[in-house]
């Protein structure tokens, strides 16, 4: 167990590399109960969740070590002062180099676990991106979620026709197919330190 992708722990913060394919959170149902959250927690049992990571999602991963630390963290992430970096490929080419995806989010209740743009009745959801490469047929993107929607990357670049490749929920088969996995990977993230207020990163390499 002392195997956890860490990359950085003091006394109030653990950062890990999550990897792609493993819940960052327990599911519902015991065939759901591994997850990164629990292996943390069978080594530092005062460990707390501080935010989310979709299972098939990799990269940087912060939990608490005390609930002082998780207090103030999640008051920065519900003030948006938390800076998020991710990166995607996805299909095709977005027109614009870079710009702002605004589309309001709620859960499909007849589809879940999937998340569907809801003009009326989604909450507010605000996404940057900019183009990095493109080959035409596909794109590398990085991604800044101004809010925290869940699935909020993968539902609005599908909804703007540039679904992530790899995505089993909202990219077509063929787009599916063209990668071994979910595409997006959470490259960094910085916030200011709970106790020493200095504002810190950390940045966890792009696999694919």
């Amino acid at each position: 167990m002392n195997d956890l992708p860490t990359i950085f722990r003091d006394d109030h913060l653990l950062v890990l590399d999550k990897p792609s394919g493993l819940l960052a959170v327990p599911g519902r149902g015991p065939e759901l109960a591994d997850c990164l959250s629990a292996r943390v927690q069978a080594i530092f049992p005062a460990a707390l969740v501080v935010h989310r990571l979709d299972r098939d999602t990799s990269g940087v991963f912060l939990m608490a070590l005390t609930p002082q630390a998780q207090r103030e963290l999640g008051r920065q992430f519900e003030a948006r002062t938390v800076e998020k970096r991710y990166v995607a490929i996805v299909h095709g080419s977005p027109r614009e180099p870079e710009g702002v995806i605004e589309l309001p989010l709620r859960k499909d209740f007849d589809r879940p676990p999937r998340h569907m743009v809801d003009l009326e009745l989604g909450r507010p959801a605000v996404t940057r991106y900019r183009v990095l490469e493109s080959t035409g047929a596909q794109s590398r993107l990085e991604l800044s979620p101004l809010t925290g929607r869940s699935h909020q990357l993968r539902v609005h670049l599908a909804a703007i026709g540039h679904p992530i490749l790899g995505d089993p929920l909202y990219a077509e088969e063929a787009v599916q197919m063209l990668a071994s996995r979910l595409m997006l990977h959470a490259e960094s993230l910085a916030i200011e330190h709970p106790v020493s207020e200095e504002r810190v990163r950390w940045t966890v390499p792009v696999p694919f």
